[in-house]
């Protein structure tokens, strides 16, 4: 599994890395789930994260192709020999055939990049709040689509973590569900240390961090102490037998 950390600025971008993040994922949390940073922001994270390694660049819901073709053409990245992830959410669009539209067009436009860029569907673990498809819809929609990649999250962004809307066995399903249709799996939604076990245990390719990485919740600066103590208790969700909490407690009682 993969330690995702999102940074807002190009400042935080040394704390992920010193703490042991794995992807670095450029997104103004002030905004939303996948609120996108500034194209100058995006620019000056890019350069500090080295090119061998993974990028990952929030974009935002889209509803329209036209959005799709602005949001891609205007990335401005130097050449990367690690895969960029672009992710798009569909808050707002309740048509499957839309959402495949929507995701048929970023993968032909990312396409002509030239760096290697993979497109990453959200779905929403609450996605009635967000008036979106089911999470199991947008999977299919991806897979039928050809993009590489899915991720179930947390819309609104109130306190409610992602293991409230979907239990460790429902979880585990989906995850199941996008591996089996060929995607790269990643898993978010206010979650924190506590969480990492019976996340693991569902074994994405992924779990991704905000509040947690931070010093004082997610609108504040990324920390490189706490990045590293989800590093050690992701590690130790690695060795566990189960994924179970007692190797994690300990991971979490020793910070």
């Amino acid at each position: 599994m993969q330690l995702l950390v999102s940074v807002r600025s190009a400042d935080e971008v040394e704390a992920a890395l010193a703490g042991g993040a794995d992807i670095i994922d450029a997104k103004e949390p002030a905004n939303g789930s996948l609120g996108p940073v500034s194209p100058a922001t995006l620019a000056k994270v890019a350069s500090r994260v080295p090119a061998i390694q993974e990028l990952s660049i929030a974009l935002g819901d889209v509803r329209v192709v036209a959005e799709v073709n602005t949001l891609i053409d205007r990335l401005e990245l130097p050449p990367r020999t690690a895969p960029t992830y672009l992710k798009l959410g569909f808050a707002g669009v309740e048509s499957p055939d839309t959402v495949r539209q929507l995701l048929r067009t970023a993968c032909e436009r990312a396409s002509r990049h030239q760096s290697l860029m993979t497109i990453v569907a959200v779905a929403y673990a609450d996605a009635e709040r967000a008036t979106a498809l089911p999470a199991e819809t947008i999977v299919r929609s991806a897979a039928g689509a050809g993009a590489g990649g899915a991720l179930i999250d947390t819309h609104l962004k109130d306190g409610a973590r992602l293991l409230d809307w979907r239990p460790p066995a429902r979880l585990a399903a989906w995850v199941s569900l996008a591996r089996a249709s060929g995607l790269l799996v990643g898993v978010a939604g206010a979650l924190g240390p506590e969480d990492v076990g019976p996340v693991a245990i569902a074994e994405p390719d992924v779990i991704g961090f905000r509040g947690a990485a931070c010093d004082a919740g997610r609108l504040s600066r990324v920390s490189a102490g706490r990045v590293a103590l989800l590093r050690r208790c992701m590690d130790a969700a690695i060795r566990s037998p189960d994924g179970s909490s007692a190797y994690i407690a300990d991971a979490w009682r020793n910070a």
